[in-house]
């Protein structure tokens, strides 16, 4: 299984508001795209695809990767605890992940839940092999900045799929300020998507 990373930010590279805010991608999801919507690809680059990079089925114009198209492959999330928090205080018809494992990395105590939430401890290379042994062969899904920049910087990260939302918030949560070092990548490819970019990239020697 591959260790990847699915996940929106504003133009300015903020991922939620100073306060954790998220209400801005529900406002950008809901503009209206433009009629005439061009898929760029990037053609000097690797041409292959991923399977799950099919014509998204709620938005027939686009191409890129979906989220249930990514969530489809993955068999284990890797969460932050910061992350854990605010989608688990969206209720449990917002939980998006089914009874998928879900490892919660935190040194607080985890309400009960009723999903397959666990929390989890330790170094990065230790918690990412945990999460691919969980993962039983599929992915392992990466979420929350904090720990996205750490499995960057212990060179574990695979593959990142980020969809760039037309709105700029001018402060927040960055996705990649703190890296401690610099991170060269290949792009896979940019597409337009539900009325933003996408962008697929991977860090080079990846062993994908």
């Amino acid at each position: 299984g591959r260790v990847r990373v699915y996940i929106a930010c504003s133009l300015d590279g903020f991922i939620s508001g100073p306060n954790n805010e998220l209400d801005w991608l529900s406002d950008a999801a809901e503009q209206k795209a433009p009629e005439s919507k061009d898929t760029v690809s990037t053609n000097d680059l690797p041409a292959k695809k991923d399977e799950g990079q099919k014509i998204d089925a709620e938005d027939n114009n686009s191409e890129g990767i979906g989220f249930e198209e990514f969530l489809n492959d993955v068999g284990c999330l890797l969460m932050g605890r910061n992350t854990y928090d605010v989608v688990s205080g969206f209720g449990p018809d917002m939980w998006a992940y089914g009874n998928r494992p879900v490892h919660v990395v935190t040194h607080r105590q985890i309400s009960s839940s009723k999903y397959n939430v666990s929390s989890v401890s330790g170094d990065i290379p230790q918690l990412v092999s945990d999460a691919l042994k969980a993962a039983g062969g599929k992915d392992v899904y990466v979420d929350g900045g904090n720990l996205i920049r750490q499995v960057l910087d212990a060179g574990l990260l695979d593959d990142i799929i980020i969809t760039m939302v037309p709105r700029i918030l001018g402060q927040g949560k960055s996705l990649f300020s703190g890296a401690l070092k610099q991170h060269p990548l290949e792009f896979v490819g940019h597409y337009s998507y539900q009325n933003s970019v996408q962008i697929h990239a991977r860090p080079k020697d990846h062993k994908c």
